[in-house]
């Protein structure tokens, strides 16, 4: 049985948590005194784990102190008014259903702090079975290491019931991505109202398929069942994917410009056009 597989990032992908994650660095740089920022320029800061954004939004050479100082004062606003803005992207919900609906297995991998992305996901998706929800913690490296793939790609498995079969996630050794579109696809890159064509399976999909294709690239000790895609809004989460050499999906409803994001492997521009490209790249129709 193949385990066809679904990573999303959280924010700017699932749900819209600019208002929420601005108003909280503001309220934390306004109790230091120091000089906030605009929405719009949070939105180059996010994605990186909450010290990175909070480093970026203090004055430069601030202390480490001070660092520590405005990250505590952020987490305490951030955490009682985390979904007071915050809501999903119009399509999402309904996009999960219908995947989880139609066996795929869907999990979460953020840098936002642990605590904050099991509420969101709670908070707003109660009712999908994620089979994991990885957010940022001590024991986990920040994106775009893979080793968030490996861990969700895991749980994908033992979701299954495929225990018996799946390699301890440590044992994993993931090859850099081949490369963007290439002349042996089969399929041409997206472009601009040109919806997918599901009647063909990207040569990604079938890499992953295939044990002999699996052994070449040293994405598993042994053939595995899995056909995985991950799906997000900006460069990290692109290379996380070229990291795990799965194939990435990027929406352009987030926080970044379509600019960043021409390097995934397609650009999804509604929920619809992710659905179907998520079909192509897994071969799950």
């Amino acid at each position: 049985m193949d385990v066809n597989m679904v990573i999303f990032d959280l924010d700017g992908t699932l749900i819209d948590t600019i208002g929420d994650l601005s108003a909280a660095v503001e309220h934390a740089l306004a109790r230091g005194g120091f000089p906030g920022h605009t929405v719009d320029e949070y939105r180059n800061m996010v994605g990186h784990g909450i010290r990175n954004l909070v480093t970026k939004a203090l004055p430069e050479g601030s202390s480490e102190e001070v660092i520590d100082i405005t990250l505590g004062r952020f987490v305490e606003y951030y955490t009682a008014h985390i979904d007071v803005l915050s809501r999903p992207y119009p399509g999402i919900p309904e996009l999960l259903k219908k995947l989880s609906s139609d066996g795929f297995s869907l999990a979460v991998a953020s840098n936002k702090f642990q605590a904050g992305t099991e509420t969101l996901i709670r908070r707003f998706f109660p009712e999908i079975p994620f089979v994991k929800i990885l957010g940022n913690a001590p024991s986990l490296p920040l994106k775009p290491d893979p080793e968030v793939v490996r861990i969700a790609i895991a749980a994908g498995i033992d979701s299954a019931g495929l225990e018996a079969a799946r390699p301890d996630p440590a044992s994993l050794r993931f090859a850099p991505y081949p490369g963007k579109w290439s002349s042996e696809s089969t399929l041409p890159p997206q472009t601009a109202g040109s919806p997918p064509d599901r009647g063909r399976v990207h040569p990604r999909a079938l890499r992953l398929r295939s044990g002999t294709a699996a052994a070449e690239y040293g994405r598993w000790p042994v053939a595995q069942p899995v056909n995985a895609v991950m799906v997000g809004d900006s460069g990290t989460d692109i290379k996380t994917a070229r990291n795990a050499g799965i194939p990435a999906i990027a929406v352009s409803w987030g926080f970044r410009p379509r600019t960043d994001l021409e390097i995934a492997d397609a650009i999804a521009d509604t929920p619809e056009q992710l659905n179907e490209l998520i079909r192509i790249f897994t071969g799950k129709n």
